[in-house]
């Protein structure tokens, strides 16, 4: 097994944040977009967005108003990098070169992995998100 199970392309099912108290939100959505990408020399991208995002009204991604880019931001996720896989602890390590969100750059971000058929089910341990501890579990289904 290993890294050959997660290489292809995969597209985003569902993203949602669950906390401890079994309580579930849609931070982009109840039919958010996604990709993440995983290729056979150990690089990996990942992409996940709201569909429903505001477009800047000035029509240039350098002159957004400070509401328009605020918006962007919380409503799309992105880093790239390199990957490894512990099979025996059922984790992925996400070892992150770029981030849109900068706390994120350079740091590994832990996912365990299920699979089942040709879905992969990403959770991540508990992080602080909206000042709630939270899980967030995202299902994709492979592209190819």
């Amino acid at each position: 097994m290993g890294k050959e199970q997660f290489v292809g392309t995969w597209k985003l099912i569902s993203f949602e944040l669950c906390r401890a108290d079994g309580t579930v939100s849609y931070p982009l959505g109840q039919n958010p977009a996604g990709m993440i990408m995983y290729d056979i020399h150990g690089y990996m991208s990942g992409h996940v967005m709201r569909r429903d995002r505001m477009s800047f009204a000035s029509g240039d991604p350098l002159q957004g108003s400070a509401e328009e880019t605020r918006t962007a931001f919380q409503g799309y996720m992105a880093y790239c990098g390199t990957y490894d896989v512990n099979e025996s602890k059922r984790t992925i390590a996400h070892i992150l070169e770029c981030s849109l969100f900068p706390n994120w750059g350079g740091t590994i971000q832990t996912r365990f992995f299920e699979f089942s058929g040709n879905r992969l089910l990403l959770t991540t341990p508990p992080l602080t998100l909206g000042g709630h501890q939270q899980t967030v579990r995202a299902l994709w289904e492979r592209l190819a």
